[in-house]
């Protein structure tokens, strides 16, 4: 099996090409909000300010329960700016990438070999007790 990030990495390009990607921490709430049943994954990326940004602290804690509710695969990225590389024009503003949504396609048929082991991935972590598991993004 190829490493979680390159699998990361196919599916978020994936989800670009195909306008499936939601970047921000409101806008994604707000399809959560709207739509559960379209998100498929979510990926948290943290920062060097991250440990005293307590706002964006608490809004990662309510995004990870409401995807434990909602049996949501989520993973969280220690390098912000290499995730908002990859989304490229959808991270406008590099804090807008602090949160990124994949959104299931309208065809039920579709399938997504790199998102499908990204699931796995989750299961098996959350089989460890890691419920939210650190990615490494690869290198271009």
């Amino acid at each position: 099996m190829q490493s979680p990030g390159k699998s990361l990495k196919e599916a978020l390009l994936c989800a670009q090409r195909e306008d499936r990607l939601t970047v921000g921490v409101y806008e994604s709430a707000k399809i959560m909000t709207e739509d559960i049943d379209s998100v498929s994954f979510c990926v948290l990326a943290m920062d060097e300010g991250f440990e005293w940004d307590i706002a964006l602290q608490i809004h990662f804690t309510l995004i990870q329960s409401f995807c434990f509710d909602n049996n949501i695969s989520i993973v969280r990225v220690s390098d912000m700016q290499r995730l908002a590389d990859i989304v490229g024009d959808k991270a406008a503003q590099l804090e807008d990438a602090h949160c990124v949504l994949i959104t299931n396609p309208s065809d039920e048929s579709w399938e997504d070999p790199a998102l499908e082991k990204l699931h796995l991935f989750c299961e098996e972590s959350h089989r460890l007790n890691d419920w939210v598991p650190e990615i490494s993004l690869p290198e271009r």
